[in-house]
């Protein structure tokens, strides 16, 4: 093998072999079981058979480097087997080893094993094999690399972090597909302006109305959605339920609930079985499930009245962010927690930290986004300067409600364990705010690759930070579960997040507000919508945190990929609705030949001939307003002039007329130039040049309004 090949090679596999065996673990220079590895995690290389995301598709600013295939992904492959680098910090870290490596070679320097040496499984090549063209070839390669790397460098931002210059690249890798996507259909572009406006945290300009005489005299220090509920503030234990709720079909919910720890548990059954409590259920059993009720002391009935408040201020008339919504999330950030590659990584007032942000993460949720509050200048809004405003208030009313009677779960928690676990819980709670979408996956990418082009092959996360970058992916991917849940329950998601959807769409065609991307019912494809949102989002999401616990998320991605496949198969049969415009043409076509019909029953009963049948039939799709003076001159004239068309001349001069008088027609009246095309279709005229220019004349004559 040619040397230059053999370095290409181990460029575009980014150097994840030289650091850590797929077979034996790390490499002997850094093991995990060191005091300094831990908390950590073991990142393996993956080798995934499915469809990459479009994170791994060629990006045009790195089209220029001297070896692009080492920088972009697989251009040519479906999957990226060789574990490709995407991120812009990974790939200089990366460039940045092959310079080191190549340097050694060329200087014949002898380094001692470090960190910094890559165990491979490539032979070294010493100098004295090579030949002077291929030494000089490699001193050229070299050379371009280093530069590279500096030019990367030389643009780096001092004021932005190497997870900016990931989310900056990701954006525009976007952008570009969005682009390709909203030029293929008109609901293409819907979705195309759906995810950009939603996920890519761009602002909408808009006119801000005025604040109502009501608005300002609300006291903005007042945190609305808290209400005064009845619970009972002292629950025996003796009597208090198996699962924490009063129900009928205790059997059959402890049936739904043998698959707690386990991904897809159907919510919609467990809100049938317990009483349509499935957020105060789910918590309780999860509670009792990882014994956080005795670790941190919360008294039970203290517990159980705050997780039934804090259901009760989840809105049960919205459709999709309530407290099924919510009980889905903090069952799927349960399962997370536990995937074998985190166990033991976190601690338990992490863990309590994440399962509470899941919990209250979209409480008191009024089932309308973020910019139609900012749109119509609500209270909340204001209170919150437009960011992230939802996410804002349902931490507010979260951690207000601990002050409610006997609600207090944290109250046997020290004073830094509750500063500790309120810093926590705003941190993940804010990052559910879905424009903040694309810098969470860049986070995690960058530090994932990063990571991967060390010599460890061992993720550390004994900084706050990073711990941290961790939970807010957990707690997002967990919010953006369900097309990796079984197609039933994913389905059942899909209908109701249409129908709030479709519920903000009325009422901002009511204020006479421009309606929200796939918010239309008339227009929305519900089946491109979830295509494109799997395609955009939620895949390149999933399969970061999939090469962050490699393997345990494999069984998740084959099942979003088979979901997104059926979604896909269903576009053809499931077609948008026509537009508002095309219908009416059609409502006054179908008018317009139900009056024509008619007419020419009448006609026929006066003993009118075919030609004079067919003649009138098109002067009225030309007039929609009939002279009953104006048909009765034009009949006697018609008689007289369809008695000279008995040659073919005759007739195809005609016909060349009547296409001449619809192109100048078409030209005063478009909508009237359809009308009559869609009116003569499956006719034949038989009118002469001589009965065109009299009704022209006829025309001019009665409607001058139509020439101006």
């Amino acid at each position: 093998m040619k040397l230059n090949r053999s370095i290409q090679e181990r460029r575009r596999s980014s150097h994840c072999t030289q650091s850590f065996d797929s077979e034996n673990g790390p490499s002997p220079g850094r093991s995990p079981m060191d005091s300094q590895a831990s908390p950590g995690l073991v990142l393996h290389p993956s080798f995934p058979q499915r469809r990459e995301s479009f994170l791994y598709r060629s990006d045009s600013d790195y089209d220029m480097s001297p070896k692009t295939m080492s920088r972009n992904s697989s251009i040519n492959s479906e999957g990226h087997a060789e574990d490709m680098i995407v991120t812009p910090f990974a790939q200089v870290l990366s460039s940045l080893r092959t310079v080191r490596s190549n340097f050694t070679i060329l200087a014949n320097v002898t380094t001692p094993t470090n960190k910094r040496s890559p165990v491979t499984s490539q032979p070294t090549v010493q100098p004295a094999t090579l030949s002077e063209e291929t030494y000089q070839q490699m001193a050229r390669e070299t050379l371009d690399e280093l530069d590279w790397c500096l030019d990367q460098l030389e643009t780096i931002q001092t004021h932005r972090s190497v997870s900016d210059m990931a989310s900056t690249k990701f954006k525009r890798m976007l952008n570009r597909e969005l682009s390709h996507l909203s030029e293929t259909s008109r609901s293409g572009n819907q979705v195309s302006e759906y995810i950009s406006t939603t996920f890519l945290d761009k602002q909408n300009e808009v006119e801000i109305p005025s604040p109502t005489q009501r608005e300002r005299e609300k006291p903005m220090c007042h945190i609305s959605g808290v209400k005064k509920l009845t619970h009972s503030s002292s629950l025996p234990i003796s009597t208090l339920p198996r699962f924490g709720v009063k129900t009928d079909q205790e059997d059959a919910l402890a049936l739904e609930l043998d698959d707690l720890n386990k991904w897809g548990l159907n919510i919609f059954h467990v809100a049938d079985f317990s009483n349509n409590r499935p957020l105060s259920c789910i918590m309780y059993a999860i509670f009792e499930e990882r014994d956080l009720l005795k670790t941190f002391r919360i008294p039970v009935d203290t517990f159980v009245t705050y997780v039934m408040t804090l259901e009760d201020h989840y809105h049960a008339n919205v459709a999709y962010h309530n407290s099924l919504h919510a009980a889905d999330v903090t069952q799927s950030t349960h399962v997370l927690l536990s995937t074998p590659a985190l166990d033991a990584v976190f601690t338990d007032l992490e863990i309590l930290a994440a399962l509470f942000a899941a919990a209250i993460h979209d409480v008191d949720h009024p089932g309308v986004s973020n910019q139609f509050l900012i749109n119509t200048n609500s209270e909340l809004a204001l209170m919150y300067n437009d960011e992230s405003v939802l996410e804002n208030h349902h931490l507010a009313v979260g951690f207000k409600l601990l002050h409610e009677e006997n609600c207090d779960i944290f109250q046997n928690l020290s004073k830094r364990q509750r500063q500790s676990l309120r810093k926590l819980v705003i941190d993940m709670v804010l990052a559910t705010d879905m424009s903040k979408h694309m810098s969470l996956l860049a986070d995690l990418k960058t530090m994932v690759e990063t990571k991967k082009v060390t010599s460890s092959g061992v993720l550390l996360l004994d900084h706050y930070t990073d711990r941290i970058q961790v939970l807010r992916n957990m707690v997002h991917c967990a919010d953006l579960s369900n097309p990796t849940k079984p197609l039933a329950v994913y389905r059942q998601w899909t209908e109701r997040i249409m129908e709030e959807f479709f519920r903000q769409g009325d009422k901002e065609r009511e204020r006479g507000m421009e309606i929200s991307p796939m918010c239309d019912k008339h227009t929305a494809s519900v089946e491109k919508s979830q295509v494109g949102f799997i395609d955009y989002i939620v895949h390149p999401l999933w399969e970061t945190w999939g090469d962050l616990v490699h393997p345990d998320a494999q069984d998740i991605l084959d099942t979003l990929e088979d979901n997104r496949d059926w979604y896909q198969s269903t576009i053809p049969q499931s077609p948008s609705p026509p537009p508002a415009v095309d219908r009416e043409v059609n409502a006054c076509i179908d008018k317009f030949q139900f009056q024509l019909t008619l007419d020419d029953n009448t006609q026929s009963e006066q003993g009118g001939e075919e030609e004079r049948d067919t003649s009138m039939l098109n002067h009225m799709a030309q007039d929609v307003r009939p002279r009953e003076e104006k048909a009765q001159k034009e009949q006697g004239e018609r008689e007289r002039m369809v008695q000279q068309e008995n040659d073919d001349i005759i007739e195809e001069e005609g016909e060349m007329g009547m296409e001449e008088e619809a192109e100048e027609e078409e030209q005063r009246h478009p909508l009237k130039a359809q009308l009559e095309v869609a009116a003569e279709t499956g006719r034949h005229s038989d009118t002469s040049p001589l009965e065109e220019e009299e009704e022209e004349e006829e025309d001019d004559s009665s409607s001058p309004n139509e020439d101006t």
